[in-house]
Parts: structure tokens; C-alpha cells; sequence
């Protein structure tokens, strides 16, 4: 603006175009910016035609008319200062809306004066700015034009925030055109912006288009403009861009970070102060040599001013003074103090951590030329925060040792010291602990069926964690009285209090009365906690047959609730910090869409197959969970550590779905060999949303046997391939249902399960050139020699039982790694020895490389995991070769294949049992639950004849996959091979050396080859690069965590704490669980 001043000497008069074009970029990139983020978005969801598009085109035509009206014609007429502060005068419409806010409303409110003061002051401004102007230049018809143009172009613009206020209003309204327009609104925000948008760039386009032959300007000065002008324009119309969508980024990032006050509010009021500042600062420099340089001759400052304005004295170095002010006047006061009070609300807004961004800002648009003023007054007025959540958290157990089991004790009542029932500040959520016990009960002579569990009494230290008791409370360990177990229909129940006055509710399943097993186990706490508790005060209210409107406002708590309701799905041996709750419980409270969320998973132990899977989890989280996050929605949440919406669990088709019994072969294989990614795989398809979030951290304890390793894959790979393949199956319908699901990310996920499948074969064609490079035999017989062993292998596991098969596997693993071993110093010494890194196979272990060292330091906390990537670059035979055979032969074993006999007492030896508790008869709540268990949960009963159909559908199914499987890996092993021997179609690549220079050397490679490495590239470069943007935004969650959540106060009184009877019932809860 300044350098389309006629007063400036920076630009030449016939250069002004140049100056008036770059104002009208600044105008429209942000208008670009959201044209092409709706077009991108829109290509996600349907976006529909808005029914009311005229009245918000009229107001988006006003908007951008004002908005190029006062940049474009009148600002570089006026000065700067003025041209800084008439920004602030934009709050005009929405103090005067606020007014009308406040006032329909039927409570009290507190900023109902702050705003009829920001109203007055704002138009106090405006009437000050014109006696000014016109009584300084009282002939001046045309500076007189300029200023009512300034004046009646910031009204238009003020427009540009109706809607934050229009919601507001419809709420309070009885006026069905409010409450319609706003409905329209909302549903419609896409294609609104897209029309907006293009609207906006046509009206600016059309203002600068007319002006310039108006005001006597040519436009083809533009295309002549000499090399300097074009560097001082491009330097300022970048920054000027740049800076306006970092500010705006950086506005959102300090909103979310919950630092609204210090790095939000107050920058943005101070914006103008120090442009001003900026500004003024170097006039007063030069106003002091000037009266030096005057030797005495009186001038004060507003005479030098006037002087450099009007140009008048050109005695004056006014090239040095880059800019023109007239000094800070009372209007400028006015209007700042104006937008003060007319935000004055944004102080004490209450919101939530990482709050979605269409919840802070009413629009998603942001004006370039008033960054700052467009900021403060886009946010919204009233930030609905979310009310109390309830979260049930829901352990399945399946013999447990001792030390497993403790992990997750710990966790529990980490989390209720966190979160006391007993103290009322805490009001964010509330939670219940429910502990399903599988098998626990057996014959006991003479006492018909009773626990296996037999009650012991646990060392005081571990209690002490939990409640920080002194040592002197206790003075010898106490004992435990009999008990009493309340007898139910599935078996048992015992509810204990927790210290902290949070409960947990232990149940014990009978296998005789209820089914068995994890799936089961969740069936049951599903319908039990959402099925029945949660449904059960709402149907009662139904069922007495209130009125419509009643029954209209029912279902709307109901839906309320049902979103506001949490299951956080828990292993036996699971630990976390009650921090990674609280960080999941925020995905599901700020997203609506977003049906479950999974943690970071840390598998714990000690030995190889341990130090395989750390680093194995490490890569699977850090690129591949992201990726998926980022991109699309994760595809498995798993069930060790999740956390679940209510209402995406009770879904059309999701938990009724899940409780159904596998009937066919293929069903056995989704349903129950990977419930958590089945579970999954149907919120994805009804339209849900699963996320990842990186900094809630959960431990559970990983195989550590060789054979436990292979039994689990057993179950997760088939599993998983089955999910994958059902959902790309559904591409159009779940592209359609669910917005997060778009048909790229479909592409991607077929390309990664593609290269699943294919990894046998190319781990052979890797054996087969390791070979060719080490013995310098032909090719051919190489990759014989490599397809040998695991043909061998694949036959024998047709044959001996899944035992030997496994021992099998162990002694090629370790082969394989010995040749691995060798395989990497090879490319190693091959790189050394022909001096050059340009070669595909150096290419390809050189970036993969970096991708992973530059990844692990992108997690610093993380980082040493980066050293057991060397066992896991020689077991990647063993993984992705021997594997994926027995996995594959294997699939008609559906056991669950780890914990299947009951394992022996931990390291921990607890003392003597007192005698076994006897189990007693109680009533259950209500028929319904026992309705829901006969339906769902009974006992399924022994079919030898089903059985033995059964077993013959999942041997011919396994037949049918593992022909299928293994037919394509040999004939993509027959092509690869075929066009690496055929010289007359492969691609020719120069080696250069580490100068970049030619070798003299070629390198040839097959099309299919090079098409598989590019693609392969292709997808760990976008899972490199989405994991950087999720790191960013995990960096945000966790900022804001720590900024808001309450320190633990230290060294709190013993009366804070619970009588020693309450310590007795922790202490027989945890020897129940022992």
C-alpha cells in the first residue's frame, strides 16, 4: 500500500499498477488457499448445494467489495498510520452484534457493556477520522472521496463475521429461516467456500481491474518493469504472503496448545502498536537530524511531517524515509481501544486441549491485509466444551502370571489416585473398572464349582505405590477376612473400592455358563455396559409413554451420552500411565467422528525375539500408524490398549455384528483369529474414524519364546490379510461412507498388502543375488539354490505337526541370518571396492537406512531402539520367508496358539492362602441381562459332527489361499527372473562414481523390478513424510498436556488418605487377582 502512495519514491507514478496487483494478491491468496483445501475435501465426502447460498453470497460479495475498496483505492491515499489503525475499525458490525447477542439472550451476561462500549468507541473513531481529514483538507474533493471510501469500505467489511454471531442468535430465536440458514451452513461448508472463494477472487479482480484505467494508470507497465522494482515487489508481496500463513498457522497452534492469552491475544493487540512503532520510530530519527541539520530554526515535528507528506521541501533526503505519518491521533486511539473491548470475551473463553479448529474459528478463512484483526474477531464467541465423560475401563484376563497381572493392577490405581471420585475439582471424566477373568472357576469336591483363584496376601510394598501410606502405618502384615463373592449367572463378582473412591468390579466366568475367550469376554462387557446399563434408564422413560416432544428430547440426551461414553479396552498385562488416557480420551473428545484410538504399543521382555519385535513395533508405529493416521484412518486399534466411542460401538451392524458366531471357515479366520482388527474393519465401514496417537504410551508383554513368536503371527497374519482384503473389497462404499477413507488411501493400502504378499518371492531373489555376488555363480542356478529351502520347508509343514515346524523354522532362521549377515558387509565392501553408492542395491539400503536412523532421532525418546534394527535386518528372512509359510499352511489352526495351558506362579512367591472364600448366591440386576446372555453369550455347545466340518471347510479354505498365495509369488518370481536374464528389455542405468561421474559400468535392471523399487519407494517416502507432520502435531497434544493438566502435589497428609479398612479391600482385591 505504501508503495502505491503517489507520494512514495520508491516506485515511479507510471509503476503504481505494479504496487495496486500485488495488494489484490495479498487480498486473494487466502481465498485460493481455501478454494483448493475445499476442493480437496470435498473429493472425500459428498458435498451438497446449499439451499440459502444467496444471502451468504451477498454478504461474501459485500465483504470482498469493502475489502478491495479499502486496500485497493482509498488506503494509499491516506497515511500510514492511519491505514494501520483503520484496521481495528473493522469490529464495528460485530461489537453492535454482540449487543444483539447478549441482549436476546435470556441469562445474564457479563460483556453485554464491554461491547456497547467497543460499538460507541469504534464510531467515536470513524466520526474523529472524518473531522480530521475534511478540516485539514477542506477543498480537497478528492481526499474527501477517499476518506468516505475508507469509512464505508471497513462497514462492508465488518460483515465478514456475521455467522459467529448468527448462531448464536438463531439458539435464542424462535425464527425457523435462523435456525435453517445455520443448519445450511454447517452442512454445506465446502461447497460454500468453494463458492465464496471464487466469488471473492472475481470481485477483487474486477475492483483492481477497473480502477487502474480509472485512475488514469496502464497496465502495461507491468510487463515492463525493471530488474530492482521486480526484486523490491517480489521480497514484499512474499513476506507478506508467507507471514500471513504462518501467522495464521501458528494463531491455530497456540489456540490448540491451550496458550490463547500469551500467544494468542495479546500479540495480535499488540500488532498494530508495533507497527506503528516500526514505523514512527525512524521518523523521529530523521526529525532529529533534520532540526540539527536547521542549526537552530524552530519546527516541530507535525510542520516536518507535513513537510515530508506534501513534499514540499525537496531539500529533504526523502528517499531515507521509506513511509508517511501524520502522528498518532485520537481516532487511532478509538478504534484500537474499540477491538479491545469488542474481544475483551476471548480473555475468559474455556476450551478444551487441541480444540478442533472449526470449534475456535467460525471460519477457515483469514484476510491478508488484516491478519490480525481477522483473527481475533473469527473466533468464535462461545466455545461449547464438552461435559462430563464416563470411561469404563475393561481388562480381559486368560492366565496371567503374577507379574502380568500386577502391571495392569498398578495402572488402575495409578489412574485413581490421578482422577479421585472423591475429590470434586476433577470434572473432565469419570471412570469404572471392570475385570473379566476367563476359566475361573473348576470342580471342587464337595462345593460344586468354585474359584481357581485362592486368596493370598501380597507384600506391603506394592501397596504402598498406591496409596503413599508411611511405613509406619502398617506394623505387620494385615490378614484377610473371608470374603464373600456374589454368585451370578455367568459365575461371579466381587466390587471393590478403590482408595481413591473409584470401584472396580472383578468378574469371574464359569465356562459351564458363559463363553469363553477374549471376543466373548468383550461381547459381554459390550452389551453388559452399553447394551443394558447405559440403555437402561432411557428405555425405562420410554417404555411409561411420555409425549413426542419428550420423547424428541430423550433421544437427543440418549445420543449425548452415547457419544460422551468411552470403553478403553485393556490386555491383562498391559501398563500405562494414567497421561496416555487422558491423551486418547482428548482424540475422542475433540473429534466426533473419530470412533476408537490406539496408543503407542512397547512390547516388554528380554531375548531376540523380544529385540525383534521392539524394533519391529517401533517401524510399524513410527511410519506405517502414521501414515495411516495422516492419510486415512488406522486400520487396527489394538486391542491391548484402546479406547472406543459408544456410540461407534453401537453402530448399525457394528456390535451386533461382532457378537456373531463364526459359522463359516472364512469367518473363523476375521472373526476370531484378530478381533481387535475385526472390530475395526466395521467401524471403518460404517463411516468412523480410527486415530493414532503417538505420545500415549502403553507396555505389554511381548512373546519371548521362539515358538510363541510364530504361533501369534500365526494368528495375526492370515487375520489381517483377511480384513484388508474385505475392506478393499468395499473400496466405493467405504470411499462414500466414510470421509477419511478416499480411494488414494485404497491405492495405498492395496500396494502395501501387495508387497505382504509378495515377500516370499522377493526375499528369494534377494537370496538368489546374494548368492550371485558372493560365489560369482550364474543366476540361474543361484535362485534355484534359494527357492530350495523353502519349497523343502513348505512341503514338511504340510506334513509334521506345527511343533517340529517350528523347530524347523528356528534352525533356518538362524542360517538365514548367518547369510544376511554376510549380504549386508557385502554391499558394504562392494560399495568400497567400485567406488560409488550409485548402484540400486546401495541406493536402496543407503536410503532405507537414513529413513530409519533420521525417524528414530525424529523420536529421541525412542532412539536406542535404532540398534536392535540389526536383528531385525537378519531375521528378515525368517519373518517375511519361513513366516509367512507356516502361517499360511497353518490357517486352519485356529487356536489361539500363546497362554493356552494355564502358565506357573510368577517371581514373586506371595505367602501362605488363607482358606478358599465360599461363593454365595445373589440375585442378578434384572431378566434383561440374563436375556442378553442367553442370546450372545451361551456356552456353545460341542458338534463333533459341525467340528469335523468345520475342520474340513478350514483345510480346504487353507488350500485354496495357500495355492492362490503361493501361485502368485512364483509367477511374480518366474517374471522378475525372466526379465533380469532378458537383456533386450531391461533398463540400462550408468554407475557413476562418488564425483558423480560415468564408471565406464552399467547396471542393468528388469521393468518389473524397477517399477516394484520405485513403488516401494514411493511408499516408505510417504510414510516418511507423514510421519514428520504427525510429529508436529503429537509435539502440540503433548505441549498442551502438560500446560494444562494439574501437577501431583507432594508429601499430602496421612488424612488424605483412607481408613485401613479401605486397604484391606485393596489388599483382597489384588490377592483375588493373584
Amino acid at each position: 500500500i505504501t508503495l502505491s502512495n503517489e507520494g512514495t519514491k520508491v516506485l515511479p507514478d507510471d509503476m503504481k499498477p505494479v504496487a495496486l496487483l500485488c495488494i489484490g494478491c495479498a487480498l486473494i491468496i487466502s481465498s485460493v488457499l481455501l478454494l483448493l483445501k475445499s476442493i480437496w475435501k470435498s473429493c472425500y465426502k459428498t458435498s451438497k448445494l446449499p439451499r440459502k447460498s444467496t444471502i451468504v453470497l451477498f454478504f461474501e460479495f459485500l465483504v470482498a467489495m469493502g475489502a478491495a475498496i479499502l486496500t485497493i483505492v482509498a488506503m494509499p491515499h491516506l497515511d500510514i498510520v492511519t491505514n494501520v489503525t483503520i484496521l481495528n475499525g473493522v469490529a464495528v458490525l460485530s461489537a453492535l452484534l454482540q449487543v444483539i447477542t447478549q441482549c436476546s439472550a435470556k441469562e445474564r451476561n457479563r460483556f453485554l457493556l464491554p461491547s456497547i462500549f467497543a460499538f460507541i468507541l469504534i464510531l467515536l473513531g470513524y466520526a474523529l477520522f472524518l473531522y480530521l481529514y475534511i478540516t485539514k483538507h477542506p477543498t480537497d474533493i478528492k481526499m474527501i472521496i477517499w476518506v468516505g471510501l475508507a469509512v464505508g469500505a471497513s462497514f462492508l467489511v465488518s460483515f465478514n463475521w456475521w455467522e459467529n454471531y448468527l448462531r448464536l442468535i438463531s439458539k435464542s430465536s424462535s425464527s425457523v429461516f435462523l435456525k435453517n440458514l445455520c443448519k445450511d451452513l454447517t452442512k454445506c461448508q465446502n461447497m460454500l467456500n468453494i463458492l465464496t472463494s471464487l466469488l471473492r477472487i472475481a470481485v477483487t479482480a474486477c475492483v483492481l481491474g477497473a480502477f487502474v484505467p480509472l485512475d488514469k494508470m496502464d497496465w502495461n507497465i507491468v510487463t515492463s518493469i525493471p530488474s530492482r522494482e521486480t526484486k523490491i515487489i517480489a521480497i514484499i508481496i512474499g513476506v507478506q504472503l508467507i507471514s500471513s500463513a504462518l501467522c495464521h498457522w501458528f494463531s491455530l497452534v497456540a489456540c490448540k496448545m491451550h496458550a490463547l492469552r500469551r500467544c494468542f491475544i495479546l500479540p495480535l493487540y499488540l500488532a498494530s502498536l508495533a507497527v506503528m512503532v516500526l514505523f514512527i520510530v525512524p521518523v523521529i530519527v530523521y526529525y532529529q537530524d533534520y532540526r540539527t541539520s536547521l542549526n537552530g530554526t524552530a519546527i516541530n515535528f507535525t510542520g516536518y511531517c507535513n513537510q515530508v507528506v506534501d513534499g514540499r521541501n525537496q531539500s529533504l533526503n526523502v528517499s531515507k524515509v521509506v513511509m508517511f505519518v501524520n502522528p498518532p491521533s485520537g481516532s487511532a486511539v478509538s478504534w484500537w481501544l474499540g477491538l479491545l473491548l469488542a474481544t475483551l470475551h476471548l480473555w475468559y473463553l474455556n476450551m478444551d486441549r487441541i480444540q478442533r479448529t472449526q470449534d475456535l474459528f467460525i471460519r477457515r478463512l483469514y484476510e491478508g491485509a488484516f491478519i490480525e484483526q481477522s483473527l481475533l474477531l473469527n473466533t468464535r464467541f462461545d466455545i461449547l466444551v464438552v461435559d462430563t465423560l464416563m470411561v469404563y475401563l475393561c481388562a480381559t484376563m486368560w492366565h496371567e502370571t503374577y507379574d502380568e497381572m500386577m502391571n495392569i493392577i498398578i495402572s488402575i490405581f495409578r489412574l485413581d489416585k490421578y482422577r479421585p471420585k472423591t475429590d470434586q475439582k476433577y470434572t473432565d471424566f469419570t471412570f469404572e473398572t471392570h475385570i473379566y477373568f476367563d476359566d475361573a472357576f473348576k470342580d471342587v469336591k464337595g462345593n460344586g464349582r468354585g474359584l481357581k483363584i485362592t486368596l493370598k496376601v501380597l507384600p506391603f510394598s506394592v501397596v504402598s505405590i498406591f496409596t503413599n501410606i508411611d511405613d509406619n502405618f502398617f506394623n505387620k502384615k494385615q490378614q484377610i477376612p473371608d470374603q464373600k463373592i456374589i454368585r451370578t449367572p455367568y459365575g461371579g463378582r466381587l466390587v471393590v473400592i478403590m482408595p481413591h473412591g473409584n470401584i472396580i468390579l472383578v468378574h469371574f466366568k464359569d465356562k459351564e455358563l458363559i463363553r469363553q475367550k477374549k471376543r466373548w469376554s468383550q461381547v459381554m462387557y459390550l452389551y453388559y455396559l452399553l447394551g443394558w446399563k447405559l440403555m437402561k434408564k432411557y428405555y425405562t422413560r420410554w417404555q411409561k409413554g411420555e409425549d413426542e416432544a419428550e420423547l424428541r428430547k430423550l433421544c437427543m440426551f440418549l445420543q449425548k451420552e452415547k457419544h460422551n461414553t468411552y470403553i478403553l479396552a485393556l490386555d491383562g498385562d498391559t501398563d500405562f500411565q494414567p497421561a496416555a488416557v487422558m491423551l486418547l480420551i482428548d482424540r475422542l473428545k475433540m473429534y466426533p467422528g473419530v470412533g476408537a484410538a490406539c496408543g503407542r504399543i512397547h512390547p516388554t521382555g528380554s531375548g531376540p525375539a523380544v529385540w525383534f519385535q521392539k524394533f519391529e513395533y517401533a517401524v510399524s508405529h513410527w511410519l506405517q500408524k502414521t501414515a495411516e493416521h495422516v492419510i486415512g484412518c488406522v486400520l487396527c486399534s489394538p486391542g491391548c490398549f484402546s479406547l472406543f466411542r459408544a456410540a461407534a460401538l453401537m453402530d448399525d451392524n457394528v456390535m451386533k455384528k461382532y457378537s456373531t458366531k463364526s459359522t463359516e471357515a472364512s469367518q473363523y479366520i476375521q472373526y476370531d483369529q484378530g478381533e481387535d482388527r475385526w472390530l475395526c474393519t466395521l467401524l471403518l465401514k460404517q463411516g468412523w474414524r480410527v486415530e493414532y496417537n503417538a505420545a500415549a504410551d502403553a507396555y505389554t508383554n511381548a512373546p519371548e519364546d521362539f515358538g510363541e513368536l510364530y504361533n501369534q503371527r500365526r494368528r495375526w497374519g492370515p487375520s489381517t490379510m483377511a480384513n484388508v482384503v474385505d475392506l478393499l473389497g468395499s473400496t466405493s462404499t467405504i470411499s462414500k461412507r466414510n470421509r477419511s477413507m478416499s480411494k488414494p488411501f485404497m491405492l495405498y493400502q492395496l500396494f502395501a498388502i501387495a508387497s505382504s504378499i509378495l515377500a516370499p518371492a522377493t526375499i528369494c531373489l534377494m537370496i538368489a543375488g546374494s548368492f550371485t555376488f558372493l560365489f560369482q555363480m550364474d543366476a540361474s542356478i543361484a535362485l534355484v539354490l534359494a527357492v530350495i529351502p523353502p519349497i523343502i520347508y513348505l512341503v514338511l509343514c504340510f506334513k509334521l505337526k506345527s511343533e517340529t515346524q517350528i523347530k524347523i523354522a528356528g534352525l533356518l532362521s538362524i542360517m538365514y541370518a548367518f547369510l544376511m549377515l554376510v549380504v549386508t558387509l557385502s554391499i558394504i565392501g562392494s560399495m568400497v571396492k567400485e567406488n560409488t553408492i550409485l548402484t540400486p542395491s546401495s541406493i536402496f539400503v543407503i536410503a532405507i537406512s537414513s529413513i530409519y536412523i533420521i525417524t528414530a532421532i525424529m523420536h529421541p525418546q525412542e532412539i536406542q531402539l535404532i540398534f536392535h534394527g540389526l536383528i531385525y535386518i537378519l531375521a528378515i528372512p525368517s519373518a517375511y520367508l519361513l513366516l509367512s509359510i507356516y502361517s499360511m499352511v497353518n490357517m486352519n489352526n485356529v487356536s489361539w496358539g500363546t497362554r493356552e495351558t494355564k502358565p506357573a506362579a510368577g517371581a514373586v512367591t506371595p505367602e501362605p492362602s488363607t482358606p478358599q472364600t465360599r461363593t454365595q448366591k445373589g440375585r442378578y440386576q434384572v431378566d434383561t441381562k440374563k436375556n442378553l446372555q442367553k442370546k450372545y453369550l451361551e456356552p456353545l455347545q460341542d458338534d463333533k459332527e459341525r467340528q469335523q466340518k468345520i475342520g474340513n471347510d478350514l483345510r480346504e479354505l487353507r488350500n485354496k489361499v495357500t495355492f492362490a498365495y503361493f501361485m502368485l509369488n512364483a509367477l511374480w518370481l518366474v517374471a522378475t527372473f525372466t526379465l533380469q536374464l532378458s537383456a533386450a528389455v531391461s533398463i540400462t542405468i550408468p554407475i557413476l562414481d562418488f564425483n558423480l561421474k560415468p564408471t565406464g559400468k552399467n547396471i542393468q535392471i528388469d521393468p518389473i523390478g524397477f517399477m516394484f523399487i520405485t513403488g516401494f519407494a514411493t511408499l516408505v517416502g510417504i510414510q516418511f513424510l507423514t510421519m514428520f507432520y504427525h510429529r508436529i502435531y503429537t509435539l502440540i497434544h503433548y505441549v498442551a498436556f502438560l500446560d494444562t493438566e494439574p501437577k501431583e502435589e507432594k508429601n499430602e497428609p496421612k488424612e488424605a488418605y483412607l481408613s485401613g479398612k479401605k486397604v484391606l479391600k485393596l489388599l483382597l482385591l489384588l490377592d483375588l487377582l493373584l
